[in-house]
């Protein structure tokens, strides 16, 4: 199984998410984030001295899915998030180990 973590421009949440259940991906987890990367938030002057107005507003999606739906929820990620312009965002992989629903107690795939 893989964990995918994408943080992606939150205006292209909405398209995200039609494309991801268009795939058959029944859940998943969003947040609220902030930060910065190579594109910066604004600053301000303010008497001489130059403040920074804050880190930019994106959208966090996690999921879990297994080994072969991988490939399809990167692809689709990639291709909806896209604008081509810096701060589009950012896709991380991992392995897991194990899921357990706590519900039943099912493991592995059965708990996804």
């Amino acid at each position: 199984m893989k964990k995918i973590e994408a943080i992606i421009r939150t205006s292209k949440f909405e398209d995200v998410y039609e494309a991801l259940t268009e795939i058959g991906i029944p859940f998943m987890s969003t947040y609220e984030v902030k930060g910065f990367g190579l594109e910066h938030s604004s600053s301000q002057t303010y008497r001489g001295a130059t403040y920074n107005v804050g880190f930019i507003p994106r959208t966090k999606i996690e999921l879990v899915v297994t080994e072969d739906h991988a490939k399809d929820v990167v692809s689709t990620i990639l291709r909806v998030a896209n604008t081509g312009k810096v701060g589009d965002g950012k896709i991380f992989i991992m392995d897991v180990e194990s899921v357990i629903r706590i519900r039943n107690g099912e493991v592995g795939e059965l708990a996804l």
